[in-house]
C-alpha cells in the first residue's frame, strides 16, 4: 500500500481559479448542506453561494469569515476523496491549515472542525488587527542561503526594536518568510530590502497572524470554543513547532490550550512541520488538498532543506518528480486524479 502525509493548505489558497472547487469536488452534499445551514443561522453568506458566485471578488472572498470556512471544507472534501488503497500516515498544514488537520486527522469531527474554523475567521475579520507580508530567502534554484535568512532575520529584529514598530515571524514557508507586524514596521521592512518582482508581498484581508498581537483573538477564542470540542486524533499529527500529537496518547485540554494559544501567537514553522512529517514517517507521498496550488513550492523547498531522497536544489527536485512523482497537489487538474 502507497503511504502518505497529508497536507492542509492555509489562507490565500482560495483565490478566482477555485471558484466552483466545492461544487466540482465536494463528496458529501449532506455535509455541505449542513455547513451551509450553520453559515445561514449566523448571518453569514453559505459556502454554496459564495463557491457558486458568477465572478470571484477580492472584497467579498478573501475575508477572513468566508476565505476559511471555504478553505476548510475544500481540504476536508478533498481528504475524503483520496482512494482507500493509500494510507495516510500522518496529516499537517500550514496555518490555518491546521484546523483542517485536526479534522481530517480525527480529532475534531467534521463539525466542529468547521465550528473552530468558522469561530476564528470571524474573530479575525472582525478585528482585523495588524498585517502580514511574504518575502523570499532562497534564489530560483531553491537552495538554503542560511547567511541571507539570517541577515533579514536581523533586519526585522532591529525594524521591531525601534519605538512603535511591530514586526515578527509569522510563518517559516519553505524559501519564503511571512512576517507579521503593525503597519509602521511592514512599511518599514518594504522599504529596506530589495524588490525582487513582486516581492515583498503585502496579503490582502490578512491579521497579524501568528504573532502576540493575536492575544485578543486567542482569549476569545478560548471562550468561545470548549476543550471537549476536542478528541484523540486518529492519525499522528503534526503541529506548527513540528510536535507530534500521536493517537491514544494525547491529552485534549493541551491539544486545545495549543490550538487557540501557541498556534495563534506565536511563529508557525512549516518547514519544521514538513521536515518532521518527511523524516519521522517517510512516505511514498506528499498529498496537498486544495484548494488552490500554491503550496506545492514551499513544500518542495522544505524537503531540499532537510535533503529529502538526496535532493538539494528545484532542478533535483523535478527531475525527481518527473520520474516518480513524491509531492501530489490535488488543486490540479493533472495531479488530482493519481490519489483520487
Amino acid at each position: 500500500m502507497t503511504t502518505a502525509v497529508l497536507i492542509c493548505p492555509g489562507r490565500g489558497t482560495y483565490n478566482k481559479a477555485e471558484l466552483g472547487t466545492l461544487a466540482r469536488h465536494f463528496p458529501d452534499a449532506g455535509l455541505l448542506r449542513h455547513f451551509d445551514e450553520k453559515r445561514r443561522a449566523l448571518g453569514q453568506d453559505s459556502l454554496s453561494d459564495l463557491d457558486s458566485a458568477q465572478r470571484f471578488s477580492n472584497a467579498r472572498h478573501t475575508r477572513g469569515d468566508n476565505a476559511s470556512a471555504l478553505i476548510y471544507a475544500a481540504s476536508y472534501g478533498d481528504a475524503c476523496s483520496i482512494r482507500d488503497d493509500i494510507e495516510i500516515v500522518a496529516v499537517t498544514g500550514n496555518s490555518m491549515g491546521w484546523y483542517s488537520t485536526l479534522a481530517c486527522g480525527g480529532a475534531l469531527t467534521p463539525e466542529a472542525g468547521f465550528d473552530v474554523v468558522n469561530t476564528m475567521g470571524t474573530l479575525m475579520q472582525e478585528a482585523l488587527i495588524g498585517g502580514q507580508l511574504v518575502y523570499p530567502h532562497c534564489g530560483d534554484d531553491w537552495q538554503p542561503d542560511p547567511a541571507r535568512k539570517a541577515a533579514l532575520l536581523a533586519q526585522l529584529d532591529e525594524i521591531n526594536a525601534r519605538p512603535d514598530h511591530v514586526l515578527t515571524l509569522s510563518i517559516d514557508l519553505g524559501g519564503m518568510l511571512v512576517l507579521a507586524g503593525n503597519e509602521a514596521g511592514l512599511t518599514a521592512f518594504e522599504t529596506a530590502v530589495p524588490k525582487q518582482e513582486q516581492f515583498p508581498l503585502r496579503l490582502p484581508n490578512h491579521a497579524a497572524f501568528h504573532s502576540a498581537m493575536m492575544q485578543p483573538i486567542s482569549d476569545q477564542g478560548r471562550a468561545r470554543l470548549s476543550p471537549d470540542l476536542f478528541d484523540q486524533p486518529k492519525l499522528p499529527l503534526i503541529d506548527g513547532r513540528g510536535a507530534i500529537w500521536w493517537p491514544g496518547a494525547c491529552d485534549r485540554q493541551a491539544l486545545w490550550d495549543y490550538t487557540l494559544g501557541h498556534q495563534v501567537v506565536e511563529t508557525y514553522d512549516f518547514t519544521r512541520a514538513i521536515q518532521v512529517a518527511a523524516r519521522e514517517f517517510a512516505p511514498d507521498l506528499f498529498i496537498i488538498t486544495g484548494p488552490g496550488t500554491t503550496l506545492g513550492g514551499a513544500v518542495a523547498q522544505s524537503l531540499i532543506t532537510a535533503q529529502w531522497r538526496g535532493m538539494t536544489s528545484k532542478a533535483e527536485f523535478q527531475t525527481q518528480q518527473a520520474e516518480s512523482p513524491l509531492l501530489i497537489s490535488m488543486g490540479r487538474a493533472d495531479q488530482r486524479g493519481l490519489v483520487t
